[in-house]
């Protein structure tokens, strides 16, 4: 990790250093993936988080590890601010993790968002890892609706009119995902590699798989987090 994080902030802190790390951000082609992680997080209360982190084959779409991690959280739940409420649970997982994925999806924006700094933006630059975000609700940014067929897509504007990410169609007849790069990856690469890793699901499966585990945190029954 390249990128030291200090989590002990303000809002107000955090928005800074939201505008000074957004600088760091680099968009650029992934050609070379053989491992992508998924990540998703959940709350079991307003006080503790859970993480968990799937990797799995891009070639054959089967999982190669999974890691998960709960531990208290403290900074409130504030829109545009997740990173730093998820960030620190996430990156405890992560850790964990004995592989080495190539690129890492989020449930989350990467830089759809109103200072470019969603939390697959931020993690990616203190991973220095290509990083998406696969977002299952909007956020920010203008846009018109995809048609219906599988893989159709439209582009999501800034209000300054640029292409920060894309409204992409993964599943017909249901409702399209948020997907934008946030770090060492660009957009077509995001869209190109969202798609090949979704199946008969509306999400592709590294966060589909991390999302079905987290969801599994929320049974007092469940082992995963015991």
């Amino acid at each position: 990790m390249k990128e030291a994080q200090s989590w002990n902030l303000s809002p107000e802190q955090a928005i800074a250093e939201q505008l000074r790390i957004r600088e760091l951000l680099r968009h650029e082609p992934v050609t070379q993936v053989n491992l992508v992680a998924g990540v998703d997080l959940s709350f079991p209360t307003p006080e503790s988080g859970n993480a968990v982190v799937v990797v799995i084959d891009i070639k054959t779409l089967q999982m190669v590890e999974y890691v998960k991690e709960s531990c208290p959280v403290t900074f409130p739940y504030i829109p545009g601010l997740l990173a730093f409420r998820e960030g620190p649970v996430f990156l405890k997982a992560w850790e964990k993790l004995r592989s080495k994925p190539d690129v890492v999806m989020f449930d989350g924006q990467g830089i759809a968002h109103p200072r470019r700094m969603g939390i697959a933006a931020h993690m990616g630059i203190i991973l220095q890892i290509p990083t998406i975000g696969v977002a299952k609700s909007h956020l920010y940014g203008k846009y018109r609706e995809p048609s219906n067929e599988k893989g159709s897509y439209e582009y999501l504007y800034a209000d300054n009119g640029e292409i920060i990410g894309a409204v992409l169609r993964t599943k017909i007849n249901t409702k399209p995902l948020f997907i934008s790069p946030g770090h060492k990856c660009d957009l077509q690469s995001s869209i190109d590699l969202v798609l090949k890793c979704c199946t008969s699901y509306r999400l592709p499966e590294p966060t589909r798989m991390a999302h079905l585990l987290s969801e599994k945190s929320k049974d007092k029954n469940d082992k995963l987090f015991s």
